[in-house]
Order: C-alpha cells, then sequence, then structure tokens
C-alpha cells in the first residue's frame, strides 16, 4: 500500500506538507483541494471543488534537498497560477476530463480522469500503437503500398479524400497521415486491415480498460446505434507516459510512435500559446460535442503530459480556447 501525506488546500488555511516515505528511493504526497473561493467578477460567487492532486517521487537522480527544492518550486508555481486553473475549470460550459503529469517528479493534477469520453480522433494514438505491434508480429508490411480507391474516401479531416483515387501509399504512410492530418480515410483503411478484433486486442495488452474501438471514424450510424468509441484522461496519459519511457511493449514501438507524435500539423489546442520552439508530441479529436488534445510538452524546466478532453454544448471554437488556455496555464507551473 502506498502511504501518502495529505495537504489541504482551501482559502483560509496554507499548504502545509505531511511527508511520509517509504521504501529507499520513493517518496509519495498526495494533494486534496477543497472548497476553493474565487472573486469573479462578483463577491458572492464561490465554487465547491473536489480536485485531487498526487505528487509521486522517484529519487533515483535526485538527492533529497533537490527533491524537496524541486517539490517546493512546484507547488509555489501551482500556488500562483491554481486560481486560473481552477476558474476556467469551475466556469466551463461542459464537461472535461484533465490529467497532467509531470515526468520528471511524477506531480499529477486529476480532475474526472476516469470519466469516459467519446474518444474522436484521439483513439488513433492506440490503433497507431497496433500498427506498429501488427508490424513487429509480421501481421502487416509498413513497406508494401496500398491503392486508394474511392470507396475508402471518407468525410472529415484529413488529406486523402481528396487526393486521385488510384494512387499508391505505403501503410508506414497511412499510420503518418492518420496521426499527423488526422486523416480518417487513412484511418479506416489500417482498422480494416488490422480488424477490430486485433486493434482491442492490443489496447488490452497496454493496459487500455475502458478505451475501445467499437467503430469506424465518421461512422455516424453506428454511432446513432449506440456503438462508440471511448477512452478516459487518464488511459491517455499512462499510454503517452509508456511511449515516452519507451515502454509501450518496447522501445522501437515506443520510439516510431513518440517520432510520429512530434510530426502533429494540428496545433490549435495545447500547443497554441505556448512560447514558440516548446516541443509538443501530441494528438487531436473532433466530432460534435468533443473536442481533446493530449501530448507530451517538452520543456527546459522538465517534460510533462498533460491530457484534456472536453464534452460541450458550447461549440468547438470556446473548446478549443479552453484547452489552448489550459494548456498555457499548466505550463507556467511547471516554469521554474
Amino acid at each position: 500500500m502506498t502511504p501518502f501525506g495529505l495537504i489541504y488546500i482551501n482559502k483560509r488555511q496554507k499548504l502545509k506538507n505531511l511527508f511520509t516515505g517509504y521504501g529507499k528511493n520513493k517518496m509519495s504526497v498526495r494533494l486534496l483541494s477543497k472548497k476553493y473561493f474565487f472573486p469573479f467578477l462578483m463577491a458572492w460567487l464561490f465554487f465547491s471543488w473536489s480536485i485531487v492532486l498526487a505528487a509521486n517521487y522517484n529519487l533515483k537522480n535526485l538527492t533529497p534537498e533537490e527533491k524537496q527544492v524541486l517539490f517546493n518550486l512546484r507547488e509555489e508555481r501551482w500556488e500562483a497560477n491554481s486560481r486560473n486553473i481552477l476558474k476556467r475549470i469551475s466556469t466551463f460550459r461542459g464537461e472535461a476530463g484533465i490529467t497532467v503529469k509531470d515526468l520528471k517528479t511524477g506531480w499529477t493534477f486529476l480532475h474526472n480522469e476516469d470519466q469516459p469520453f467519446p474518444a474522436a480522433s484521439l483513439v488513433k494514438i492506440p490503433v497507431m500503437v497496433a500498427c506498429f505491434k501488427a508490424a513487429q508480429d509480421g501481421l502487416i508490411d509498413l513497406e508494401a503500398g496500398y491503392v486508394l480507391q474511392r470507396k475508402d474516401k471518407t468525410g472529415g479531416s484529413g488529406l486523402l479524400r481528396r487526393m486521385r483515387s488510384g494512387r499508391v501509399f505505403t501503410f508506414r504512410e497511412l499510420v503518418d497521415y492518420m496521426v499527423t492530418e488526422s486523416d480518417n480515410t487513412a484511418a479506416n483503411i489500417l482498422i480494416d486491415k488490422l480488424g477490430f478484433d486485433y486493434i482491442n486486442r492490443v489496447f488490452r495488452e497496454i493496459g487500455l480498460k475502458k478505451t475501445v474501438l467499437n467503430r469506424k471514424m465518421i461512422d455516424f450510424n453506428a454511432r446513432d446505434q449506440g456503438m462508440e468509441n471511448y477512452t478516459t484522461a487518464a488511459e491517455i496519459t499512462s499510454l503517452l507516459e509508456k511511449i515516452y519511457y519507451g515502454q509501450c511493449f518496447n522501445q522501437e514501438i515506443s520510439q516510431k510512435c513518440l517520432e510520429v507524435l512530434k510530426r502533429q500539423k494540428i496545433n490549435d489546442r495545447l500547443p497554441r500559446y505556448l512560447p514558440k520552439g516548446v516541443i509538443v508530441a501530441h494528438k487531436t479529436g473532433l466530432e460534435k460535442e468533443v473536442c481533446h488534445d493530449a501530448g507530451i510538452v517538452f520543456t527546459p524546466y522538465g517534460d510533462y503530459i498533460i491530457t484534456v478532453l472536453v464534452h460541450t454544448w458550447g461549440g468547438p471554437t470556446t473548446a478549443k480556447n479552453f484547452i489552448a488556455r489550459l494548456s498555457s496555464y499548466f505550463y507556467q507551473v511547471f516554469k521554474t
């Protein structure tokens, strides 16, 4: 059992650290926030919150003194930016599932992290993993050519639907299009090639229990019949963490996934308000009433994962701005 220290945060109480160590190289702290107050436009406006923050410290490369300094810096930056973050979440018209994890210290912000959301194109991340796993298993040759046919073309995002029928693409190119351009035609070709059973089996093998592929992209008839693709913020974050550490089956598959995610061309959410030059390896998702982005942010202050899943009735522009603003606020937490 992991022991936890508790930190209660509210208007009248300052942060108080209660550390409980375990093992030789590990320490864990759990941060629990309750009843945040925000003076927003009117003095009477109160919000009631239950936000959980967790920090899990691996001290393999940090001395206790360095660990304490880093924790204090993270804590100070959280205190300085929590007002904007929590106010943004409180006033959002819709539901959000959010996880943010510091890959250097394990400091984690959680909000509705286990709530299933329609996955939209975010499901293309584990589908990409399945493609590279199938290649390693000898089930698909990524260098083999596929002839694009008229019947393959589907609506929504992507470039292939506008390309000439008869054009040949390698399966590796289709994987790249599926992720970097969020190409639905490429995704559906790959789903047909591997099959739902194989893809969902790979999902389970990499620890995804609530993430499931039940239909192809833009198959709204299937969706209307109750067949939907689902995921959670926690599971996408866990998958990205495996990719980051080379643990998504193995280093080779992990590295290939990371390289594709770094080539993402849809950058109107997580990277939108970040400083120029900050690398974000990420994948977006967008369908009616859902808007997502999840990725690994590489910074001079330490790398972190941020996953934001949104179900909203306010329209895609509002949702995209919500994700972009949250991303910029959390970047400030890590800017030490």
